[in-house]
């Protein structure tokens, strides 16, 4: 279905409509030319994934477990995480946040490890922030994970992550595939660790004493819940399962090795590391070298070399990648070269068109565990990562070939409609879409002692389930639907009381309610829908006075902040498709939007943004998308110019 664009109902503030559009019709042209520019000679559309220093600490840890420490790449860290501390003497995990815990103390730990002296005034400074912040005692899981492989803190201050949990069958109301897809990948490996409690001594003047608020080094370990309540139901399971370890025979920790090892093995093998993804990776190499496997065996070799594929190594500096994204930049990008008037048939678009069918899934990953019945197909984030197709990368993938022309479209056709199969099979039973798996929704599971990333989970949100939905209705499906009303219907609870939605994948009510806005739309739902108008005239006073819309990545800790923050060209942009889609293409806000984007984008056609606008797990990780700040803006105009074109027409 194409969205149908009705007269708007209130007076037109244009004063120059035509100007307005040939404006609009210069910046896509350059804009065009620009992403154009920027493709593989492969077809495919790809940058650099941004995030903060934890990734580079973590690297530094790495590099001193192994023994094998490149003295430049080193050099390259420390300059990164000198660069990025803050005045406070802290690090944040996003551009222009606050300083966070976690992260302070891995760049400090790594600082020592490069051979910093405690008393140095750049860690004399992060000393003192992170007794601010709460010390040691106030970390998570996963950094004291790391602590503990240096001997640093007790292992019994790391929750319980015991490999037996693989011997939990999938009938059982935990087992591994209760748990998100990248959650599993990353403690699968963290189990084996966990079971031998591998020791490694750190460099001689690591010391950590100064970080500890109340014990100073006693490590009490944290302090439990309430007495009625099931954190301290699950903090009680998790000292006995510290404190029971002897009572499990050889055998069936052997056992429970096996099948934990077996279950990595096959998924590193396969893909483009463990889950394609830093944490998943970085975990792996410290599972396979606790389990023995020497330097040179080709599984360890691959590992490292998938782990190392993420680093971005400059002239002075280093920076990792959480993983590869090519598969959703070259939808996005084929999408929006398409939505902006560019020829269907275009050579571009057929080669970029021809990467993506080629880089179908054609094999069951984990999402078979609990849907059984989908086909083998779908589309996963990165290069190689066939245990994990989304949702969301594939309902984008199946808009960006809809719009591509092909004399013979056989196998496009073969294609979407093997895709638009599994994903329909990935409905969930509220109606809505998550990401990787169907019905990954056991609120109770959130209280594990583990699950402090915030992202145990994988339910259904509002942002990928109007994904769908636009993607759906864009291929001819609209209300008459059953799976369209189940998701309309769960979409509509979603609604925040301002008019808002939650954006989970993207920062954040801004990037939620303009997908659920485009998505309810495509499918059919009237312009005039009174939950379609809370949400734009929601978006309509979040505008700044530069024209422009952002948001603070601050809004997943204080949702009263939602839709505050410096404007940037990714959320501009967000912001005006949805008005667009309400019915408000000529409304004065959106003429401002333009001016906003065509005033800022530059002479090679595109747009500076410093600011993360991806969301990895909301409170914990960020991601910045190198290329939202392209796409998108066209994406935007391209569809604010149609829209004027049939108003004015």
């Amino acid at each position: 279905m194409v969205l149908e664009l009705q007269q708007t109902r209130h007076d037109r503030p244009l004063t120059s409509p035509d100007r307005l559009l040939s404006t609009i019709g210069q910046s896509i042209e350059a804009s065009q030319k620009a992403l154009l520019d920027m493709q593989h000679p492969e077809g495919f559309w790809e940058k650099p994934l941004g995030a903060d220093t934890t990734l580079v600490s973590d690297y530094v840890m790495l590099m001193h477990y192994l023994g094998e420490i490149d003295e430049n790449l080193q050099k390259k860290a420390v300059n990164r995480l000198l660069r990025e501390q803050l005045e406070d003497g802290g690090w944040n995990i996003y551009h222009g946040g606050p300083s966070e815990l976690n992260a302070t103390i891995k760049a400090s730990l790594a600082l020592q490890m490069t051979g910093y002296a405690p008393d140095h005034p750049v860690l004399k400074k992060s000393a003192k922030c992170i007794c601010r912040l709460g010390g040691i005692e106030k970390t998570n899981s996963y950094t004291r994970f790391y602590l503990a492989l240096f001997g640093l803190i007790s292992w019994s201050w790391v929750p319980a992550i015991l490999p037996e949990v693989m011997f939990l069958p999938t009938s059982f109301y935990f087992n591994i595939y209760e748990i998100s897809s990248w959650s599993r990948a990353i403690l699968v490996p963290m189990s084996i660790v966990w079971s031998q409690k591998p020791f490694c001594k750190p460099p001689e003047n690591v010391d950590i004493s100064m970080w500890w608020i109340n014990d100073k080094g006693g490590q009490k370990g944290p302090e439990p819940g309430p007495v009625f309540s099931w954190r301290r139901f699950f903090e009680t399971v998790n000292k006995f399962l510290q404190t029971s370890e002897g009572l499990y025979s050889p055998f069936t920790r052997r056992e429970a090795l096996r099948r934990a090892k077996r279950w990595m093995l096959e998924r590193i093998e396969s893909s483009e590391g463990l889950a394609a993804i830093y944490p998943a990776m970085l975990n792996a190499v410290i599972a396979l070298d606790t389990l023995g496997y020497e330097r040179d065996h080709p599984t360890f070799q691959h590992a490292y070399k998938c782990f190392m594929d993420l680093m971005v190594e400059g002239d002075t500096e280093l920076a990792f990648m959480p993983c590869t994204s090519p598969v959703w930049n070259t939808a996005m990008t084929v999408a929006a070269l398409c939505r902006s008037g560019l020829k269907p048939d275009h050579p571009a678009l057929h080669k970029g068109a021809d990467w993506l069918m080629d880089q179908e899934v054609r094999m069951k990953g984990d999402w078979q565990i609990k849907n059984p019945y989908g086909p083998a197909s779908g589309w996963c984030f990165e290069f190689g990562n066939p245990y994990y197709p989304d949702c969301d990368d594939t309902a984008k993938v199946l808009m960006a070939l809809d719009g591509v022309f092909y004399e013979d479209s056989t196998q496009k056709r073969e294609v979407m409609e093997r895709a638009v199969e599994w994903l329909l099979s990935m409905q969930n039973s509220d109606g809505g879409w998550g990401a990787f798996d169907v019905d990954n929704n056991k609120e109770i599971l959130n209280h594990i002692p583990f699950a402090d990333h915030n992202a145990l989970l994988d339910p259904s949100t509002a942002d990928v389930t109007t994904r769908v939905l636009e993607c759906l209705g864009q291929l001819g499906y609209d209300m008459e639907s059953p799976i369209v009303r189940r998701a309309v219907e769960y979409t509509r609870k979603q609604q925040e009381y301002d008019g808002a939605w939650y954006g989970r994948w993207g920062v954040n009510y801004i990037y939620g309610t303009w997908q659920v806005i485009v998505g309810l739309r495509t499918v059919g739902i009237d312009a005039d829908d009174d939950a379609i108008q809370r949400g734009a005239k929601w978006l309509l006073q979040c505008q700044n006075e530069d024209g422009g819309w952002g948001e603070s990545i601050q809004t997943y800790d204080d949702p009263h902040l939602r839709g505050q923050g410096e404007s940037t060209a990714s959320q501009t942009a967000w912001a005006l498709m949805g008005l667009v889609a309400a019915g408000y293409a000529d409304h004065a806000a959106v003429e401002r939007g333009v001016n906003y984007l065509t005033g800022t984008q530059k002479e090679d056609g595109t747009w500076d943004e410093d600011y993360y606008t991806g969301t990895g797990f909301p409170r914990v990780f960020y991601l910045r998308y190198t290329m939202y700040r392209d796409y998108f803006p066209l994406m935007a105009l391209g569809r604010i110019q149609e829209a004027l074109q049939i108003i004015y027409s």
